[in-house]
This record gives structure tokens, sequence and C-alpha cells, in this order.
């Protein structure tokens, strides 16, 4: 009976490992035919070898995107959104994830709900009436105006990642706060904030996504090629009769590193901001 559960045990291992390792080559293969795209001389996309390094590999793309091109200033520019959206959503979110969490007002549950109901529709849905709110604003073509959009975007989910890891911290920690001569701002800000720092990574991370990849709403506010973000700057390179796919991939793979980056260095906040975030509600 041992030998068999034994048996069964490995053949399960084996059966996880097989699957994980697959589900890997799957996640990577995109990433390593953009490493390969943008490594080939001229600007070939298909090709019928399966090497990842092409023969006669070539870094002229890299070499061309940052000598011939702005790419540093499309950088700049995705930088200074992002970690202003990533700063303004973290901040709003932990404050009003703090409020539903922990006070009780008119309109508590209307307004989570609302939150709720905001999160199925996408963006694209509500860009229309947020580009007539921009015009009436006079924020067309300003980092203020992409700034608020997607603050407003990302906010919703991050209020309710703050909330539901504030359900999971106990009330008596600020109550003891409290005793020792804290009032309700400084329990929050001494006490709660670093114990959801794990909720904090996540907001923080979904802020920074939300600013740093998106193509769509940029393509509509800024239109001055001095304010572009990285993805309208990628576009570019995308010509009615040509398309410049070695500086695409060399692009599209510098892009995803900072991304990647990020995931590994918060990787031990993100499991435990995830898990617990999610069990109150």
């Amino acid at each position: 009976m041992k030998n068999k559960f034994k048996s069964k045990k490995i053949l399960a291992k084996i059966a996880t490992h097989i699957t994980l390792i697959i589900f890997a080559i799957i996640a990577v293969y995109p990433v390593s035919q953009v490493i390969t795209i943008s490594l080939r001389p001229a600007d070939r996309l298909l090709s019928t070898s399966l090497e990842i390094i092409p023969d006669n590999a070539t870094l002229n793309a890299y070499v061309d995107l940052f000598t011939n091109r702005p790419f540093l200033l499309w950088t700049a520019n995705s930088a200074f959104v992002a970690l202003v959206v990533t700063l303004t959503g973290v901040v709003f979110a932990a404050m009003a994830g703090y409020a539903f969490s922990r006070f009780k007002f008119i309109g508590k549950k209307i307004g989570l709900l609302s939150l709720l109901v905001t999160q199925m529709f996408p963006a694209t849905m509500l860009l229309l009436p947020l580009y007539i709110m921009l015009i009436y604003l006079g924020l067309i073509n300003t980092y203020f105006g992409i700034i608020i959009i997607y603050t407003a975007t990302a906010l919703p989910f991050c209020v309710w990642t703050m909330k539901g890891y504030y359900d999971t911290i106990p009330f008596s920690l600020e109550e003891a706060a409290k005793i020792d001569g804290c009032n309700q701002f400084q329990a929050f800000y001494k006490i709660i904030v670093p114990l959801a720092s794990p909720a904090l990574v996540i907001t923080g991370l979904f802020s920074f996504m939300t600013a740093w990849s998106e193509y769509i709403v940029a393509a509509q506010v800024l239109q001055d090629a001095q304010l572009w973000t990285l993805p309208l700057g990628l576009k570019s390179f995308e010509a009615n009769m040509t398309t410049e796919w070695g500086l695409y991939g060399a692009a599209s793979f510098i892009v995803m590193i900072p991304v990647v980056v990020l995931f590994l260095v918060l990787s031990r906040w993100l499991v435990s901001g995830l898990t617990l975030g999610s069990v109150k509600g």
C-alpha cells in the first residue's frame, strides 16, 4: 500500500511539473520571438528558423532606437505619467479603502457597489464622456488630463483591494494606539499602513501597469509628439506601406523590462497582498 501511495505521489509530481513546464513554454515563447525579431537583420518578421539568436544577428535595431529615435523621451514621458498615477493611486486608494473599512456613513454600500460596477466597464467605453470632460476643463494634450483618466480607471480595483485588506487587520490595534495617545490619523499611518504594505504593493503595481502600457486613451488625449508615451512611440514605427519590425521588437523588449523587474522585486509581497485582500470585502 505504501509503495502504491508513493508511486501515485511521484506520478502526481511528475504530471504537475510537466504541466508547469508546458505553460512556462507557452508564456516564454512570445517573448523569445520578440527578442529574435529584434536581432534579425533588416525588418524580417517571419522566418522558418526556430533559433532564438538568428544567423547574422545584429544589434542595429537597438542602436537605431537610442541614437536616431526619441525613445528616451518617450521613456521619460511614460515614467513620469506612470509614477504620478502610481503615487496618486496608492494615496487615494489607501485612504478611501480605510474609510470604507473602518467607518459607517450614509451611502457606504452604494459607494462600494458603484466602485464594483465601474469595474465591469472597460476604459474605452468611458473614453467619450471622459474626453468631453477634458475638453471642458482644457486638459486635452496635457499630462494632467491623461493622469486623471488613468487614476480614475485604476482606483475602483485599488480601493476594493485596500478595503478587503484593512478588514483583515484587527480594530483592537488602533484602539491600543489611541490609548497610547495617537489620534485617528496617527493610528492610520503609524499602525495600519505598515501592516497593509502587501496590499499597497498590489495597488501600486496595478496603477503602474495601468499607465505604463496603455495606448487607446493616450492616442486620443496626447496629440503633441513631444508628449508621446512609449505605446504611442512604438505605434509610430508602423507606416502605411512598411513596418519597422526590428525597432518594434527591440522597443517591445525594453518596455517590458521595468514591469518584469517590479514583479521580481515585489514578489514577496504579491502573494499575501492578493490572497489576504480577497478574504473579506
